[in-house]
C-alpha cells in the first residue's frame, strides 16, 4: 500500500517545516521566533513608557543588541490585532515570519492584513 500526501517544505526561522495545501485542516504550529519577538517588543515598549528607559539607544544598550534591531522589533507593537492573534494560537500562514514582519510593513491595519493575506 503506498499513501501519497501532498505538502511542500517551507523555510520558517531557519529551519524546515511541513505545509499542507489550501483547505486541509492541520495542526497549528505556533512560530516560537516570532512569538518571543512579539514578547520583548511588548516588554521593551512598557520599559520605555514607564520612563525606565528614556531613548531606545539606551535601553538597546543595557539589552546588549544594536538599536537598529530593537527599532525594527519595537515594530511588532504596531501590528494589526489580527495578525498577532494569529502569531500566538499559530494560525499565522506561512508568509508570516519575523524576516518578513520586521521589513517594511504598512502602519494601516487593514493593509497589514490584505499584504499577508494575498502572499
Amino acid at each position: 500500500m503506498t499513501v501519497h500526501l501532498p505538502f511542500r517544505l517551507v523555510k520558517r526561522g531557519g529551519r524546515k517545516e511541513m505545509q499542507m495545501p489550501d483547505g486541509t485542516s492541520g495542526q497549528h504550529k505556533t512560530d516560537n521566533i516570532l512569538v518571543k519577538a512579539l514578547a520583548r517588543a511588548s516588554r521593551w515598549k512598557r520599559m520605555l513608557e514607564s520612563g525606565e528607559f528614556t531613548t531606545i539607544a539606551e535601553l538597546a544598550e543595557r539589552e546588549g543588541i544594536a538599536p537598529s534591531y530593537m527599532t525594527r522589533v519595537l515594530r511588532l507593537t504596531l501590528l494589526a490585532p489580527d495578525i498577532v492573534e494569529g502569531i500566538l494560537d499559530g494560525t499565522q500562514g506561512p508568509d508570516v515570519t519575523l524576516a518578513r514582519v520586521l521589513g517594511l510593513v504598512p502602519m494601516e491595519w487593514t493593509k497589514q492584513v490584505a499584504l499577508f493575506r494575498r502572499n
